[in-house]
C-alpha cells in the first residue's frame, strides 16, 4: 500500500469520526433546547403557584385522570423538577463544551491529513 493510499484511508477514518462527533453535538443541542423548554414551563408553573391562595385546589394529570394534590406537595414537586432540569442542563452544557473541543481537534487533524495527502498525490 502506498503512502498516498494510507493517507487516504486515514483521512476517510478521521472524516467519519468527525461526522460522528458532529451528530453527537447536534443531538446534545437538541437535548439542551428541550431542557430549556421544560425549564421555562416549570418556572411558569412555579410562578402560578406563587399567585395561588393556600386553600386553592390543585390537580395533577395522571394518565387520563385528574387527581387532587396538596399545594405544598405540588410546589415541592415542581421545585424538585426545576432542580433536576437545571442539573441536566449543566450536564449537557459540559457535554457540549467537550464536543466542541473534540470537533475542533478533529477538524485540525483532518486539515493536516488532507494537506499531507495533497502533498503525497502532488509528488507523483
Amino acid at each position: 500500500m502506498s503512502a498516498a493510499q494510507a493517507l487516504q484511508r486515514k483521512f476517510e477514518a478521521e472524516s467519519a469520526a468527525y461526522q460522528t462527533i458532529q451528530k453527537d453535538y447536534s443531538k446534545a443541542v437538541e437535548s439542551r433546547q428541550r431542557l430549556d423548554s421544560q425549564l421555562q414551563e416549570n418556572k411558569i408553573v412555579q410562578e402560578e403557584f406563587a399567585l395561588l391562595k393556600g386553600d386553592a385546589n390543585i390537580y395533577k394529570l395522571i394518565g387520563p385522570v385528574l387527581v387532587k394534590q396538596e399545594k405544598a406537595e405540588a410546589v415541592t414537586n415542581v421545585d424538585k423538577r426545576i432542580d433536576f432540569i437545571q442539573a441536566e442542563i449543566d450536564r449537557v452544557e459540559k457535554q457540549l463544551k467537550d464536543l466542541q473541543e473534540k470537533t475542533e481537534k478533529k477538524r485540525v487533524e483532518l486539515v493536516q491529513t488532507q494537506t499531507m495527502l495533497q502533498q503525497a498525490v502532488g509528488q507523483k
